[in-house]
């Protein structure tokens, strides 16, 4: 925490940054059509002197900053899309596009670590390499994944990586820290139940897919309860059941889609294997036939599982009062190098960035100086 006092509000003007913020939440953009997102990267990086590399990924963009003769490599990484949610908020800076919005603040990540890229080219005095990465589709189309396979890591090895994510519910004005995972493995599953449709008032002559359809719901919820260790942590969501259209006829087939999220190895595997399990015996109970097709990432989660979360530790009175958000961190796998997450969390997530860009700036280089020998000269 005394890097707190290496840093001062006054270093920091950080209008444009909520302003680019809120340009960028204007012009939200979906998975792997980040363009205009990502000419605006690309024209401030170079502007501040990175060197910029575009393509990777489709639309990612990687900036590079070398300074002194330092061998070592350091990644902090911002992802830049939106998701096809219809934006009702009122605000003025409210999305412009129908039916796309930045609900989920890759507005305000991308926002923060310009503001961090602009500091550290004015003053980030260290020795070594910093790569920053602007990854595109990170939400479910694997942009992370795109950029590896186009060399990512290969042109731009790093000792380690930071990335950050908002986080609505902390308090303000404290950080959080997690040992292991810190964001959950997310896995799909889209289950199809194909029966025997039929006319309503005579179902003893179908195999209705509604009825086995509600059963699997209702027994889904019992997986996280009976089948996984209580200090655990898991979710089984069925966010989607999709059948038949009219009132008096019982359709043939009956859809459900449901979210499996885990933070540790094994559980995750167990989640799979019950669900499977599960599912295909009530459907057997009711006489109908299954089939189940799983869209997991397969990411290294940790395992076994690492201790509980510490407890937060507040920051210096001197800057409680500010809309600054609260930051959750822990070591995690990736399959290149060392990793670590962080949670920022902002009290409205479409609100505008309230969080100040000293403060995030603050986290940035808190995180360099993690890993690449830094010369104090009173900015960091």
């Amino acid at each position: 925490m005394d890097t707190l006092a290496r840093i001062s509000p006054a270093q920091i003007d950080a209008q444009p940054f909520v302003d680019l913020r809120r340009d960028i939440h204007r012009h939200p953009e979906l998975g792997f059509q980040e363009f205009r997102t990502s000419d605006l990267v690309a024209e401030r990086l170079a502007q501040w002197g990175y060197a910029v590399e575009r393509g990777l990924g489709g639309t990612g963009v990687v900036g590079q900053l070398k300074r002194g003769s330092g061998k070592r490599c350091l990644g902090i990484r911002a992802d830049m899309d939106a998701l096809p949610i219809h934006e009702s908020t009122g605000l003025p800076h409210a999305s412009t596009r129908r039916g796309v919005m930045h609900a989920c603040g890759h507005d305000g990540h991308t926002a923060m670590l310009l503001a961090a890229a602009s500091h550290l080219a004015r003053h980030g005095n260290f020795d070594g390499t910093l790569n920053l990465i602007f990854q595109p589709a990170e939400e479910g189309l694997g942009g992370a994944i795109k950029m590896m396979e186009d060399g990512l890591f290969e042109k731009y090895p790093c000792d380690a990586i930071f990335a950050m994510h908002n986080m609505p519910g902390y308090a303000q004005g404290q950080f959080v820290f997690r040992d292991g995972a810190a964001m959950a493995s997310s896995d799909y599953v889209e289950i199809t139940l194909h029966g025997t449709g039929g006319h309503g008032a005579m179902p003893h002559r179908a195999a209705d897919p509604i009825v086995a359809g509600s059963a699997i719901v209702l027994a889904l919820q019992t997986i996280v309860s009976r089948n996984i260790d209580p200090l655990q942590a898991a979710v089984v969501t069925v966010g989607a059941f999709q059948a038949g259209e009219a009132n008096n006829v019982i359709p043939q087939t009956a859809t459900l889609r449901a979210s499996v999220r885990a933070l540790d190895r094994a559980v995750r595997e167990t989640l799979e294997q019950r669900i499977k399990t599960l599912v295909q015996a009530q459907a057997e109970s009711f006489g109908v036939r299954v089939t189940q097709c799983w869209s997991t990432r397969r990411s290294r989660l940790p395992s076994p599982a690492r201790p509980p979360s510490r407890p937060l530790v507040p920051m210096p009175s001197s800057h409680k009062g500010r809309r600054s958000p609260a930051v959750k961190t822990s070591p995690s796998c990736s399959k290149r190098c060392p990793a670590a997450i962080c949670s920022l969390a902002m009290v409205r997530a479409n609100m505008a960035v309230t969080v100040p860009a000293w403060f995030t700036i603050l986290v940035m280089t808190s995180m360099i100086a993690t890993l690449v020998p830094v010369r104090h000269t009173g900015c960091i």
